[in-house]
């Protein structure tokens, strides 16, 4: 279940704790920053700024592309009102300096007297360590076509994705986007689902489409070169790990019918140096997917921002992410789903212990976490387990699990291999999205509601492993989530709330009503106005069966009240109907 957050209280949280000087500035700096400065060396940190942009009420807005256009301006025109100033001084300092807008932060590199000037400054909230990261890498590798391969592959099947292509919904009108060690775009697999490609003509448009964030090389790779070479101005993998995440994903090649969601087109950012990252790539596409930018990194715009993205990488602690920062990551996931996109993310590698997800970002409430199952259906060994104790909030991850073990899928060179880990599951997901939205275009940017869905709707799995205070026989539990995703019933769940079309004879016409308080706790009132005849109200779960169901004379009665206390948390539907009338609306249950 995702529960609705107050991000207005994350942007009060800034400026209480850091927008003020203090006594001592290196409270406001991450003291593996002060270590590496000691001694004079200059470095490259982030300045998180005090005031940060508080786009919540993106949520009130309907579809996509207002949610997107909505967050990216007042994201943008909160970064440049801020930020000029602190440039000015950088500027003036010498200091190179780069700009992010997905979180009010401008990364730069100095030493520790620019470090100490920034942190005395009242429009400074903390300045960070700029750590280099390591991805999700598979646990297993297997090179090579597997013999006797079925023509479908054996995860597509367990979710029963192809029930949902016999329906006739393949992710058609849908972009999914991935960062990771980048894509190759030519693959057989992937080159026509690429939305840069135009078969027609056979011709290529990398704007809007393509992005790398990597612009040196890491330091944890030496010297050697980066066969995709820096700033790439066309998709290139350096790793193989992308390629074949983006399989899973859309990919499909003939026979090799590889991907979930096989007609969805894919927009992609490189956030890894082969294998490493930092907080910067790694914001730096998630910027870039808020609002696409032409190759020269301008002309951003909202509108091409996908529906859903996969993340199968990890900030670890010892690679320096730490409670200090995980604020800001924890931010711009929160930015861009406010944004209206799915944010997936692999639950990691680190085993079957209680409390192994403890990384960003799939320690966040906002991520949509995957763990990883095996052929037989139960959780793979190598899957992180709930709960998040890392911040003290024990939040029940992961959200579901999915195939992940021995995947077969496509790597770059036109070849295909089997991997197995939690990257190999998320992938999964983001298909399962892709065909969700396909089936009712409706729910496009309804994040909330499509997660709900593909929670709701898995197969529920237990097991005889008690993490925190949920027993592994509950539903959800720390192992599984909600179970391993279905996405025949989440397709079948998400066409069930298509509105009825109008009546033939009478045009329907929406009812002047007001459903308050939403979210509810206890009690719901439905309030009609003006309204002579009949009235009948139905409430609907999110499978589409009926829980409440009244019926009342408009002209006697203005409201009724609707008795919500000890349903389970989620969201509900209700449709009111009025002669050749209809209103219908959703409500969500704390």
């Amino acid at each position: 279940m995702k529960k609705l957050i107050s991000i207005a209280v994350l942007f009060v949280f800034f400026g209480f704790a850091f927008g003020q000087t203090g006594k001592d500035w290196r409270q406001k700096v991450d003291a593996s920053l002060l270590e590496k400065t000691a001694g004079g060396q200059s470095v490259p940190f982030l300045i998180l700024l005090a005031q940060q942009a508080d786009p919540a009420a993106a949520r009130q807005l309907k579809t996509k592309d207002e949610k997107a256009a909505y967050v990216f301006n007042m994201l943008r025109q909160t970064a440049i009102a801020t930020q000029a100033r602190l440039a000015a001084s950088l500027t003036q300092k010498n200091a190179p300096h780069e700009s992010l807008f997905i979180v009010n932060a401008i990364k730069t590199e100095g030493n520790l007297d620019l470090i100490n000037s920034l942190a005395q400054r009242v429009d400074v909230a903390k300045i960070m360590d700029n750590p280099t990261m390591r991805f999700a890498e598979p646990v297993e590798r297997l090179e090579g076509a597997v013999e006797e391969r079925a023509l479908i592959e054996w995860g597509i099947e367990k979710i029963n994705a192809d029930d949902v292509w016999a329906l006739g919904y393949r992710g058609q009108g849908v972009v999914v986007g991935g960062e990771d060690t980048g894509y190759d775009w030519q693959h057989p697999a992937l080159k026509n689902q690429y939305r840069g490609y135009y078969a027609p003509t056979d011709t290529t448009d990398h704007d809007y489409n393509w992005h790398d964030a990597i612009h040196q090389i890491s330091p944890l790779n030496g010297d050697s070169l980066n066969p995709c070479g820096l700033d790439s101005p066309v998709p290139c993998d350096d790793y193989g790990h992308g390629t074949h995440t983006m399989g899973t994903m859309v990919g499909l090649d003939g026979d090799n019918e590889i991907g979930v969601a096989p007609e969805a087109q894919w927009c992609a950012c490189r956030n890894m140096e082969r294998g490493w990252g930092s907080p910067f790539t790694y914001l730096e596409c998630f910027q870039w997917f808020v609002a696409p930018t032409d190759l020269n990194d301008e002309n951003p715009d909202p509108s091409k921002s996908p529906h859903v993205i996969n993340n199968s990488w990890y900030c670890a602690t010892e690679e320096g992410c730490n409670p200090s920062n995980f604020q800001v990551m924890n931010l711009a996931v929160n930015n861009l789903r406010l944004a209206g996109t799915v944010v997936v993310v692999s639950a990691g590698n680190s085993g079957s212990g209680c409390g192994s997800i403890a990384n960003p970002p799939a320690m966040f409430e906002s991520s949509f976490v995957v763990g990883a199952t095996a052929i037989n259906d139960t959780i793979a060994g190598f899957s992180s387990r709930g709960p998040v104790t890392v911040d003290g909030s024990n939040r029940l991850k992961p959200n579901v699990a999915a195939p992940g073990v021995n995947v077969r899928s496509s790597v770059p060179g036109g070849g295909y291999a089997n991997y197995s880990g939690t990257s190999m599951a998320g992938p999964h997901v983001v298909g399962l999205v892709a065909l969700v939205i396909s089936a009712n275009p409706d729910l496009a940017g309804q994040v909330d509601l499509i997660e709900d869905i593909i929670e709701q709707t898995a197969v529920p799995k237990t097991t005889d492993q008690n993490c925190g205070t949920i027993p592994g026989t509950d539903v959800p539990n720390h192992t599984y989530g909600f179970g391993r995703v279905d996405a025949l019933a989440a397709v079948e769940a998400a066409i069930a709330l298509i509105p009825p079309p109008p009546s033939s004879t009478q045009e329907q016409v929406a009812l002047p009503v007001r459903v308050f308080p939403n979210p509810v706790d206890n009690q719901l009132v439905i309030e009609v106005k003006n309204v002579v005849g009949e009235v009948q109200v139905e409430f609907f779960d999110i499978n589409g069966r009926l829980l409440l169901q009244r019926r009342w004379n408009g002209g006697n009665q203005a409201s009724s009240t609707f008795d919500f206390k000890g349903k389970p948390s989620g969201i509900y539907f209700y449709r009111m109907l009025n002669g050749g009338n209809v209103q219908q609306g959703k409500v969500v249950k704390k």
